[in-house]
């Protein structure tokens, strides 16, 4: 059975379209006109083998906000579609990253319940066009749409590009974990029989 998902968001501001791959190998095709973003979201992919297709065109010139919150958004969406009714999956990840000198801690609830919690201080400033606030919005609009639970948080760290990149690689490993087939799985991973 194939565990592919589509989503397509398109508004005034941002026209995205996503689809992923859960049993994939990894392999991204990203353009969202955001270097840094791109960047991660390659590492995404590569970090959680879920094949990553993903199209964005936003307003840049207002900022990068609106973009990678939009396809935090839809890939949440395209998440949710590839994960169907959740049945025979692990449904916790987690992970512990570290990158130089930081350390990332990832947990993840395929739960149907959305919340995020992400602990990761940061200046605020501007990397590859990239705000280092909307790492939080990023994460945001994929928990919510996906309907998931994400914890995120950052042991140690200073520069501001290794934290991001740590916190990306930490969720990919989590969601990598929380998404994976288990054979002796039977059903919805629920006592409740519904996710």
């Amino acid at each position: 059975m194939s565990r592919t998902g589509t989503a397509q968001r398109v508004t005034r501001e941002t026209d995205v379209r996503v689809r992923v791959d859960l049993d994939g190998s990894g392999n991204a095709d990203v353009s969202t006109g955001v270097g840094f973003f791109d960047h991660m979201l390659t590492l995404l992919a590569h970090h959680s083998l879920i094949d990553l297709e993903i199209s964005a065109r936003g307003d840049l010139e207002t900022g990068s906000h609106h973009t990678v919150e939009d396809v935090g958004i839809t890939l949440g969406q395209a998440l949710a579609h590839a994960l169907g009714d959740r049945a025979g999956i692990e449904r916790y990840g987690w992970s512990l990253v570290p990158m130089d000198e930081c350390l990332g801690q990832a947990a993840i609830d395929v739960s149907g319940r959305p919340f995020l919690v992400c602990d990761v201080p940061l200046p605020y400033a501007s990397i590859g066009g990239f705000e280092t606030d909307l790492l939080e919005e990023f994460l945001r609009g994929v928990a919510n749409n996906a309907r998931v639970t994400v914890h995120l948080r950052m042991i140690s760290g200073t520069n501001p590009h290794h934290v991001i990149e740590c916190g990306f690689k930490a969720f990919a490993r989590a969601l990598r974990a929380a998404v994976a087939p288990n054979p002796r799985v039977t059903g919805i991973p629920s006592t409740k029989g519904s996710l």
